[in-house]
């Protein structure tokens, strides 16, 4: 069902821009990761990723992830003994981050049972309550854990970045401009975002 989803948002992106229409057929067909097995272990990987590298993010996750004998939970991480996530190279503004995202489930400040069914905007005032996650952050929940199609995060570079390579412009595009261009995708606004993250690694673009 999601994969037809895809397919159509894909023939209405082409179709609504030329340039995107382009990069897509250079690209291939969208190909989402698999989700997390759990919303609390998808934020976690959410914020250990943020402003790193994909395989320096990868190793400390990797690392954090052996802290736990059983599974990774919100109660398990909050019985981490003092010293044990920075002994896993996991900074001190993310460990602050995942013991707050820890705090607030076990509490019921933000709780995640109901996430598959909130509208997007709820999801993101609820989820960026928690220490170091962001709309950013939120936003990458809602495209890569629950596959929601129309997310448009305006202020990822990345996104921005494959727009302006897509359509040839020289400066880079500003976040409000991207807003209103975004416009014409709606429902799949998350097929386009995730095209222009593809137009910067290079798949792409003729010469």
């Amino acid at each position: 069902m999601l994969q037809k989803e895809i397919l159509k948002g894909t023939r209405l992106v082409a179709r609504r821009d030329p340039a995107m229409a382009s990069l897509i057929k250079r690209a291939g067909p969208m190909d989402l990761r698999d989700p997390m097995p759990d919303s609390f272990a998808a934020l976690v990987r959410s914020i250990m990723y943020q402003q790193l590298a994909g395989a320096a993010a990868t190793a400390i996750h990797g690392r954090f992830l052996k802290l736990f004998a059983d599974s990774l939970s919100p109660m398990a991480v909050l019985a981490l003994p003092e010293g044990a996530m920075r002994s896993a190279g996991v900074s001190g503004p993310k460990e602050a981050a995942i013991t707050d995202l820890a705090r607030k489930i076990a509490d019921g400040t933000v709780p995640l049972g109901d996430v598959d069914s909130l509208p997007d905007d709820e999801l993101v005032t609820r989820l960026v309550q928690v220490r170091g996650i962001g709309r950013w952050t939120a936003e990458m929940f809602l495209i890569f854990q629950l596959r929601r199609l129309d997310v448009w995060p305006v202020d990822d570079y990345g996104v921005r970045k494959g727009w302006t390579l897509a359509h040839r412009k020289r400066e880079m595009i500003a976040p409000k401009a991207l807003q209103g261009e975004g416009e014409k995708f709606r429902p799949y606004r998350s097929i386009a975002a995730w095209y222009c993250w593809r137009a910067v690694e290079n798949i792409v673009l003729p010469t």
